[in-house]
């Protein structure tokens, strides 16, 4: 299992499935990150958090306690 946490500098992935319990994945989901979704990384903060992404035309910013309950491949 690989999460988005992992995710390298300029790879782009595909959501698999979302971990988490109740608001934290509506959360997740709320920001347009769902299953089959493509994320484009575009870079992350030097100290490693946060990760900038491209999801659905958009950036987004998210922190990597919540990057690694999102499952990629």
């Amino acid at each position: 299992m690989t999460t988005l946490r992992e995710a390298k500098i300029g790879q782009t992935v595909k959501v698999v499935k979302l971990h988490g319990e109740g608001a934290v994945k509506r959360r997740i989901m709320d920001m347009g990150i769902t299953k089959g979704i493509e994320i484009y990384v575009r870079k992350v903060a030097p100290l490693g958090d946060p990760i900038e992404l491209t999801v659905r035309g958009y950036e987004l910013s998210l922190r990597k306690a919540d990057a690694e309950m999102i499952e990629v491949e």
